[in-house]
């Protein structure tokens, strides 16, 4: 009986799978495997926290596999010489698996599928994760492209959103029992010491959990997407990416489950926030894009004028009062505790938190994103660097660098009755909304009256505001003059 390996990787999904349908297609029997190698990922293995969904993402990956049959075979890598070891002790003729776009890990996968080739076996690869491959959207002059709203247009003008899905298989045939697998647990994934109660609590990782989320999300918050999308104290995002990033649900089957939602009728008069929706989506794909074109972005900046950016020496102090949700300035206090006790942060607040750290502390991008990386369960290479460069103003379709955000006027804007700030920052919980956003410019008897003592039952802020955004904007008029 011929046998096809279908190996796992962050495609951890029955349904709309291409590579495990290929492999179906292929061989009357079926070896499912994950192969776990984070040292071939250069220097870009997973943090904590996506460590911890990981784990749990294989657990459930395990058991619906296992249901219908075909058990998953856990090993260690290296990833070549394990496939080679499992087509020895399967006799399988066939290696089937989705795309990766991470620079280091398509050196790899290219490697690997060279050598199989070489030897005789069958290898293919598919793209399991994105909409449209990051090759094939270029402008007119068949460069990639640097701006979002373009490409976009050209995505959609090339069918992006016309989309089509492969079924969940039903019972597979497995020579699984001809291998030996290691147990999920001794990959050490999970935490030593106990610090992810929070991110059980807010999370189910797995499929069935992507497609929850995804059915919670348009039953509640699509329609009012647009406008919702930018307030942290509701629950108005699809909060999918994990989801997407370890490839529990596909882009195909989220732009295919909105295409549904609104030929039912259940989102009449809410085309605006469908459409700002599906251009989220869109953006991830922009990352994707941007990654593949320009592979040196996760640790340099996209404008070669940032180069020589005149970053002070780092502030150790500042830097850690920032991942610790201690500077002083409530709305940037409560992400970084939000993002420490459930591995996610709200958008609009990733965006006023990145912008305090590299342009009021003068702190490089590069430091946040390392500490994202490590405390976000939806931490991609892609979406990360986009975010970071963009914040800063040195990537693709960036913000300009003279755009500061002011996490006051923020606060007041996006968390007007302070419902935000309140639950992650309670010690500022009995504060008048008037001073929630700004506790330094409360009067004494205000304090007194919430309970909080400057200094001691919340910090000070550990950076001027209005000083610090001049000397941003005067060193990059340094920066602009010199270039």
């Amino acid at each position: 009986m011929t046998t096809a390996l279908i190996w796992f990787r962050r495609d951890l999904r029955l349904a709309d799978n291409p590579a495990l349908m290929a492999a179906l297609d292929s061989a009357e029997r079926i070896v499912p495997v994950y192969i776990h190698a984070p040292e071939e990922e250069g220097g870009w293995a997973p943090g904590g926290a996506s460590r911890w969904w990981l784990h749990h993402g294989l657990a459930r990956l395990g058991q619906d596999l296992a249901e219908l049959g075909a058990p998953l075979v856990i090993r260690t890598g290296p990833s070549l010489e394990t496939l080679q070891d499992l087509i020895r002790e399967t006799g399988a003729s066939h290696v089937h698996w989705n795309r990766l776009y991470e620079p280091d890990i398509i050196h790899r996968d290219t490697r690997i599928k060279q050598a199989l080739q070489a030897q005789g076996v069958r290898a293919r690869s598919f793209n399991g994760a994105l909409l449209l491959e990051p090759w094939a959207v270029q402008n007119r002059s068949g460069d990639p492209y640097r701006v979002f709203t373009p490409y976009w247009k050209a995505c959609q003008a090339q069918g992006a959103l016309e989309v089509s899905l492969q079924p969940r298989p039903g019972r597979l045939m497995s020579a699984s029992e001809d291998c030996r697998g290691e147990a999920l647990e001794s990959l050490g994934l999970l935490p030593t010491i106990s610090w992810d109660a929070g991110l059980a609590e807010a999370w189910t990782p797995g499929e069935e959990g992507a497609h929850t989320a995804l059915e919670g999300f348009l039953d509640h918050a699509l329609a009012d997407y647009g406008e919702d999308r930018n307030l942290p104290d509701r629950v108005g995002t699809s909060r999918l990416s994990p989801h997407l990033h370890f490839g529990e649900i596909s882009p195909r089957q989220v732009v295919h489950a909105c295409q549904r939602a609104v030929a039912q009728g259940r989102h009449r008069g809410a085309d605006a926030s469908v459409k700002a929706f599906l251009g989220e989506v869109g953006w991830r794909e922009f990352g994707h894009h941007l990654l593949f074109h320009f592979p040196h972005t996760p640790l340099n900046p996209l404008d070669t004028r940032f180069e020589d950016f005149p970053w002070p020496p780092r502030d150790d102090d500042a830097l850690q009062a920032w991942q610790q949700g201690r500077t002083g300035l409530p709305i940037v206090d409560a992400g970084m505790r939000e993002l420490w006790t459930t591995g996610w942060m709200h958008n609009r607040v990733r965006m006023i938190t990145a912008s305090l750290l590299t342009k009021n502390l003068l702190i490089h991008w590069r430091e946040g994103a390392r500490w994202f990386w490590d405390t976000l369960v939806d931490a991609d290479l892609a979406s990360n660097t986009l975010g970071w460069q963009w914040t800063a103003g040195c990537g693709a379709d960036a913000a300009p660098y003279f755009r500061v955000f002011n996490p006051v006027l923020q606060g007041e804007r996006f968390d007007p009755k302070g419902d935000y700030v309140r639950r992650w920052v309670p010690e500022l919980k009995n504060l008048p909304d008037k001073y929630l956003h700004k506790p330094w410019q409360a009067p004494e008897s205000v304090l007194r009256g919430a309970g909080v003592r400057p200094g001691r039952d919340y910090p000070r802020p550990i950076v001027d505001l209005a000083v610090s955004r001049r000397e941003a904007l005067a060193a990059w008029e340094t920066l602009r003059q010199s270039a």
